[in-house]
């Protein structure tokens, strides 16, 4: 069973944020989406890329290059968004982050734009972060400017480099997992992350089995900690058996 949240935090006023599920007996689907933008454009933003998506797939997907499909799905929601933004002032300039997983046949197909997270543990017993963020600390942990622990403080690392819906094209990263061997995949908004690292995130998936208790302890330990942020967290099984 699917484990999901979505919390507007300690500080913040408005959730936006955005989770989304679509399961049925051929493929699998599940979105994280962070908005941003002035009044509710980031809570527009965040809402239409999962809903988009979605539809996309269940109107689109007919058993053919399932990566292509969410590469497309993602265009789709990037150019209903960008729309919606140009049509109306008080979304102008809104958009999204969006970390989507679609599965097929044990293979995970994640479209990923901006500095959402995609992680999988594996039977080995370890957390594999799937995701690269499109971020300014990124950047310059790549160039080797700052260290990973750095990166974790680091004032500006709320400055993403990419978003959905706020270009008319959008570059979309994709990442083929085989779930063989995958024991869980945890989406989060980077509201987890900026409150927890890695192996914190592996120590509460570890000590618990049930998906639903995972999300609840993520975000608790989030909120002990200040929780600046909105926190979205969808947990769920690899492989299927």
């Amino acid at each position: 069973m699917v484990g999901m949240l979505s919390d507007v935090g300690n500080k913040r006023r408005n959730n936006q944020d955005y989770i989304g599920v679509y399961e049925d007996s051929h493929k699998r689907v599940y979105i994280v989406a962070d908005g941003m933008g002035g009044h509710n454009a980031g809570e527009v933003a965040s809402k239409t890329a999962v809903e988009k998506i979605i539809e996309y797939i269940g109107k689109k997907y007919k058993g053919e290059n399932p990566s292509s499909i969410i590469t497309e799905a993602i265009k789709y929601a990037n150019e209903a968004i960008f729309h919606i933004a140009c049509e109306e002032d008080k979304y102008k300039g809104m958009g999204t982050t969006v970390t989507a997983c679609f599965i097929v046949d044990n293979h995970m197909f994640v479209g990923h734009v901006g500095d959402s997270s995609c992680y999988i543990v594996k039977n080995d017993g370890y957390l594999y972060k799937i995701t690269k963020d499109h971020s300014l600390v990124q950047e310059l942990v790549d160039k080797g400017a700052i260290s990973e622990d750095e990166a974790f403080t680091h004032p500006n690392r709320n400055v993403i480099t990419r978003a959905v819906g706020t270009k008319f094209l959008v570059k979309v990263d994709i990442f083929h997992v085989d779930l063989k061997e995958v024991k869980k995949v945890v989406l989060c908004t980077d509201g987890l992350t900026k409150e927890m690292k890695d192996e914190e995130i592996l120590s509460v998936v570890k000590k618990h089995s049930d998906n639903q208790q995972i999300c609840d302890v993520l975000l608790e330990k989030c909120k002990i900690r200040g929780a600046n942020d909105n926190i979205s967290v969808i947990v769920f099984e690899g492989e299927c058996k």
